[in-house]
């Protein structure tokens, strides 16, 4: 559902702060949402207020507001508000919930 639904709707709009990232496709990233040292591939969007450092956040991820995320991997994923994700290689079709906070273990 959130593919079928990031295909019809996301346009590219770059209102956040880009840092020495790479974007590319069909990606919505709202202000005062901060990327660093970051690539990010759509379509996707980005809420508000989020920090996004150091990760990769694929195609068909959505992120809502007030989201860290951190050395981490993420693609065909719903991350929900307030969550913190941390040092995961690798996270796809996934639903991480609101406030959740999830790094790698090992």
């Amino acid at each position: 559902m959130n593919s079928i639904i990031l295909d019809e709707t996301i346009k590219r709009e770059v209102k956040g702060e880009v840092i020495n990232s790479r974007i590319g496709g069909r990606i919505t990233i709202m202000e005062p949402t901060k990327m660093i040292n970051s690539t990010i591939r759509g379509p996707c969007i980005i809420g508000r207020g989020c920090e996004i450092k150091d990760s990769y956040i694929g195609p068909y991820t959505s992120i809502e507001d007030n989201t860290k995320i951190a050395r981490s991997s993420i693609e065909y994923s719903v991350v929900l508000k307030g969550a913190v994700i941390e040092g995961v290689d690798r996270l796809e079709e996934s639903l991480i919930g609101e406030k959740c906070k999830t790094s790698q273990i090992g």
